[in-house]
């Protein structure tokens, strides 16, 4: 791994660049496989293409501390882009081409940009008439597509301004480690956006202290599927390459192709990532034979007291702090005893799940959202060993994390170095005794410097001692482990007063085969209810075994059509309601006023490309609740 220390010095991410070109100048830095030519850059090629950049935006007229929108995803170009235009002194304001058009034309106007990256013509065309409307002096396409001459904004395609910079050297701008780097605006789920400004020493931390986290050696492969603009993908990514590993591109589409080509060793991901890949890995089980389903299901379930065991031994089990050593001795006589059929069980069904995604895993990491208890479960089960990870865009992002050495399922992990975090009273906003749970405030050297232009909204957000309101509820273990338990703002309050917090439930609700995704509801209701899309192939699957001759509607059938489907017979309904109330049921803190009471199905999954999610998965939940409010009244009227 790459001395941290090489890095103690620099003021700016731009600097990272020449000392990665030196150290590793014939490693490939990025590799976009997907790209059509197919596209490799070592080390030192990325920072020629970076000083070509950037010298073509200082030749045009940038200059220190412009801002420069860059709207586009995930490619070399883009990673250009971002570090070319900070090596050129200005700062970026960031945000996909796939954004709605009035997103975009908002960070626009309250970035202040004069200049204007954007991922091809077809996204420039998108918010052609808002870009009249604001004072842009410079576009620049990060495609090879002709621009349109008849335009009166100075306009320029990618070969075009690297072919400029070529023949310019470029001006090295000395820039203070508190200059604003890039305004990342947050996902708004709710109102508008507001522009987080990060400046170079926010980012640094995460470059200078994530090895507490991942430890990669030169050469290691990493897999972006991230959106690159989001600060968890970002830092993570500047991270790893800081340290000379491979950045591999990849997408939805090709994600488990390329991890059995590729074999990364690193990657980033949200819950739903990984959710994903064990549902895939569920559907092979049940397509086997009853027999070997079974000889399936029997080792899962030994492995599964394996790892508790274990976890109680080595003091790492969230829910077994305070037991007498006597109970640990136990747990490690029962860990022994277990531990030779949990082998076998390796060998024979693990060893191949592992060697399905490539086999070369030494860190996953998820953030954006909590963990599930069942896929954190599985992933320790099969050995893919997966970290959990807690932050936010104004928190750069990462200020907390699970350690390989200290890996408490259920947590966020302790702090990285130069953060703390203190639990509040969310309305006093005095300390609470540890155990309790409140309000979590963080401070650190990766705290925002501010949201861009909002002196209120800064204030509101960050105290006068520099403590951040990260607007989530947690507590904190007797081994300083974050735990968190939801959104402040999420919480459904129901008409006899208790609060519930709705992801816990949600994460174990969908443990079921049968339910995909999943939403609670029920604010000011005498119960909860649920928006739930179910897995019509899973119920396709159990109907057969009832030998029932099931017929489900398409996607885009109307509700009122679905409601007379094969979807409300009263075996699926019956089905339905038994995974709800056994994996509510099961979950860890259960009260019965957690029980779902009442459900709704629907056949369009919440996603991105119908704004029911943000870039980084996580449900719109004033969006989702106000597109099927009728639903959700019916849900409780009838």
């Amino acid at each position: 791994m790459t001395s941290i220390a090489e890095y103690s010095t620099i003021n700016s991410l731009s600097e990272i660049w020449a000392i990665a070109a030196k150290k590793f100048p014939d490693t490939i830095a990025l590799h976009d496989p997907h790209n059509k030519p197919e596209v490799k850059l070592t080390f030192a090629q990325l920072y020629q293409k970076l000083e070509q950049f950037a010298a073509g935006l200082q030749v045009l007229g940038v200059t220190k501390d412009d801002k420069i929108s860059l709207i586009a995803d995930n490619s070399p170009r883009w990673f250009i882009a971002d570090q070319g235009s900070m090596l050129a002194g200005a700062a970026n304001a960031v945000r996909s081409a796939q954004a709605d058009h009035n997103e975009i034309a908002y960070i626009l106007r309250d970035s202040d940009s004069r200049i204007l990256i954007v991922e091809n013509l077809k996204t420039l065309e998108k918010i052609r008439t808002f870009c009249d409307e604001i004072p842009l002096q410079l576009i620049i396409l990060l495609s090879d597509e002709t621009p349109n001459q008849q335009d009166y904004i100075k306009t320029l395609n990618y070969t075009e301004l690297m072919e400029l910079g070529a023949k310019n050297n470029l001006q090295i701008i000395q820039k203070d480690s508190q200059d604003l780097a890039t305004l990342i605006y947050t996902s708004g789920t709710t109102g508008q956006p507001k522009g987080a400004m990060l400046s170079h020493k926010n980012l640094l931390h995460q470059v200078r202290n994530l090895d507490s986290v991942i430890e990669p050696k030169t050469g290691d492969r990493a897999l972006s599927i991230l959106p690159s603009w989001h600060s968890y993908e970002r830092s993570i990514e500047y991270f790893l390459l800081s340290q000379g590993c491979t950045l591999i591109y990849t997408n939805i589409r090709n994600f488990k192709t390329d991890l059995k080509q590729f074999k990364p060793h690193h990657m980033v991901g949200v819950p739903r990532l990984w959710d994903s890949l064990y549902e895939g890995i569920q559907k092979q089980f049940r397509e086997q034979s009853p027999t070997q389903q079974k000889i399936v299901q029997f080792f899962f379930n030994v492995s599964q007291n394996y790892i508790l065991f274990r976890r109680i031994a080595n003091n790492l089990s969230l829910g077994h702090f305070n037991i007498s050593g006597f109970e640990r001795f136990l747990a490690s006589l029962k860990t022994a005893l277990l531990a030779p059929l949990h082998q076998l069980g390796d060998k024979l069904v693990y060893q191949k799940i592992r060697d399905a995604v490539g086999g070369k895993f030494e860190t996953l990491v998820s953030g954006g959202g909590s963990l599930a208890k069942h896929l954190d479960d599985f992933y320790e089960i099969v050995n893919i060993p997966v970290l959990v990870g807690y932050g936010l865009t104004e928190t750069s992002p990462v200020t907390n994390a699970r350690t390989h050495s200290h890996n408490i399922r259920g947590s966020s992990g302790q702090p990285v170095p130069e953060t703390e975090i203190s639990i509040v009273d969310p309305d006093t906003r005095q300390p609470l005794p540890q155990g309790k749970r409140g309000l979590v405030l963080i401070r650190g050297t990766q705290v925002m410097q501010g949201y861009y232009k909002k002196p209120e909204a800064t204030a509101k957000a960050i105290n006068a001692d520099g403590w951040f309101d990260s607007g989530d509820l947690g507590w904190i273990t007797p081994m300083n482990d974050l735990v968190i338990t939801g959104r402040a703002k999420d919480t459904i309050v129901l008409n006899n007063g208790e609060n519930i917090e709705p992801q816990p439930i949600e994460d174990a609700c969908i443990r079921s085969p049968y339910i995909d995704q999943i939403m609670l509801v029920g604010q000011d209701q005498k119960a909860l209810g649920a928006l739930i899309v179910p897995n019509l192939d899973a119920l396709e699957k159990w109907g057969q075994t009832q030998q029932l001759t099931l017929k489900f509607p398409s996607q885009d059938t109307p509700q009122d059509e679905i409601k007379t489907s094969d979807l409300y017979q009263k075996p699926v309904q019956d089905l339905l309601r038994q995974e709800l109330n056994r994996e509510v049921k099961n979950r860890p803190g259960y009260r019965p006023d957690d029980q779902i009471k009442a459900f709704e199905l629907i056949l369009e999954p919440f996603s991105v490309e119908n704004g029911l999610m943000t870039q980084t998965l996580k449900l719109k939940r004033p969006i989702v609740t106000e597109r099927y409010q009728v639903m959700i009244n019916g849900m409780f009227n009838s």
